[in-house]
């Protein structure tokens, strides 16, 4: 199956000790490139959330993001260190000896010093278990996601396909008339100069007129790329870069079929050929 690079998938759960949300958003690049940003609880599982993202995706810039909202302490969600208020407490009154005008110290102020508030730490193990749980969940999202958009690409392309097939018959069609009107111009040119002329020499120059506005070579090359995205397609998996590479190939049949037109119905063929040539590069640029 094709695969866009282009999608996004949430996923978002609520636990006793908050709510976690994970949004993934997909564009295309030329290679991997995963950003994150995480709350700052679960930094130390990001080589384990690289991982899972690496083992589904290959292609694509990646933002993944997981928010985390804890739920509101309750009582005995946090604890005073005794033994450090007393010291503040017992330090405050001794500095108050050495003042003229002490001023009093609140309580507040004292639980404003570092470590005299201490908050129960948060239980992670739980936490990481639904939170890599949502994150396989959003990532199957998101390759579903693509997947469906890589199949939309895969018809737009196809049409494109299905229009350069129709330009090359038509050229084809054409080449005997164009062949036969190259014989009938040089005859013409030969009786203008001279009335009597040599058939053999006529028939040598209209040889040589027609390899050069020959394209034959270039029509069964460009019909053979046609094969190979239908093969492509069938085959499904990774294939943004063939595909790519392929229309290079393309488009330099295209250009070389123009250069040699010696017919205004050939060239504007070829122009066809390059304007649907371009609308479906454009479009692989998004599969990975």
């Amino acid at each position: 199956m094709i695969s866009s690079m282009t999608a996004f998938a949430r996923s978002e759960a609520h636990t006793p000790q908050g709510e976690l949300i994970w949004e993934i958003r997909s564009v295309n690049q030329r290679h991997l490139d995963c950003q994150l940003r995480l709350a700052d609880e679960f930094r130390l599982f990001e080589p384990k959330i690289r991982a899972r993202i690496n083992r589904l995706l290959k292609r694509g810039k990646i933002e993944c993001q997981l928010r985390f909202q804890a739920s509101t302490p309750e009582e005995g969600g946090f604890s005073i260190n005794e033994p450090l208020a007393r010291q503040l407490a017992h330090a405050s009154r001794t500095v108050d000896g050495f003042l003229y005008s002490p001023s009093p110290v609140s309580s507040l102020e004292v639980m404003k010093w570092p470590g005299v508030l201490q908050v129960t730490p948060l239980d992670l193990e739980p936490l990481e278990a639904t939170a890599i749980a949502l994150l396989d969940q959003a990532l199957q999202q998101l390759v579903e996601n693509r997947q469906r958009e890589g199949s939309s690409l895969q018809q737009l392309i196809e049409q494109r396909a299905d229009g350069i097939q129709q330009q090359l018959d038509l050229i084809r069609q054409r080449m005997p008339q164009v062949r036969s009107a190259i014989k009938d111009r040089l005859q013409q040119k030969l009786a203008e100069l001279s009335e009597v002329f040599d058939n053999n020499r006529l028939e040598q120059e209209v040889l040589l007129l027609v390899q050069k506005s020959d394209i034959d070579e270039e029509l069964d090359r460009l019909e053979a790329h046609l094969k190979e995205v239908a093969h492509i397609f069938a085959k499904g998996g990774l294939c943004g870069r063939r595909l790519d590479f392929l229309m290079q190939e393309f488009n330099r049949e295209a250009n070389t079929i123009a250069s040699k037109s010696v017919d205004t119905e050939i060239t504007r063929a070829a122009l066809e050929l390059k304007v649907l040539i371009e609308q479906a590069r454009e479009q692989i640029q998004n599969i990975e």
